[in-house]
């Protein structure tokens, strides 16, 4: 019952943020910008702070699991997928970055959810795959202890 409560607030997640699959990403280039905004540049940074790249919260009787992370460091990223308690792959569907702005990795009210919520003590597990904007993948699994903010 939980993971279909989870898969349920994920889908409604990802269909009101317009989620696409994997099909059809195109590696871009990868010439540094110095803003952030390709696998070239964060790609280092994410895995650096691969432990921090989701977080559970227990609030107001309920599991809050945030990507705000990822999101953060979106720019260079073609794909974000998340496995919840070994359910299937899910796409979050990243906003567009904020070119032309002196913070084009900003996550605005415009961008959609940073976190998708459960009932309390339904995320026990989570698999992050995330795809640069060259293509390459990284996949990190994360228990609930791991993530669990105090």
């Amino acid at each position: 019952m939980t993971i279909r409560l989870l898969s349920a607030a994920l889908g409604a997640v990802l269909a009101v943020s317009g989620a696409v699959s994997a099909q059809g990403l195109v590696p871009e280039a990868q010439v540094p910008t110095g803003q952030f905004t390709t696998a070239v540049e964060v790609r280092p940074i994410l895995q650096a702070t691969r432990a921090n790249w989701i977080a559970v919260r227990e609030y107001e009787g309920k599991d809050l699991l945030y990507v705000t992370h990822l999101m953060s460091w979106r720019c260079g990223l073609a794909q974000l997928r998340l496995s919840i308690n070994g359910g299937p792959f899910q796409d979050w569907a990243l906003p567009p970055c904020h070119m032309g702005t002196n913070a084009p990795n900003a996550i605005t009210e415009n961008d959609g959810p940073i976190y998708i919520e459960g009932p309390l003590g339904a995320v026990q597990s989570v698999v992050v795959e995330i795809t640069y904007d060259d293509l390459q993948v990284e996949t990190a699994e994360f228990t609930r202890p791991q993530v669990l903010m105090p």
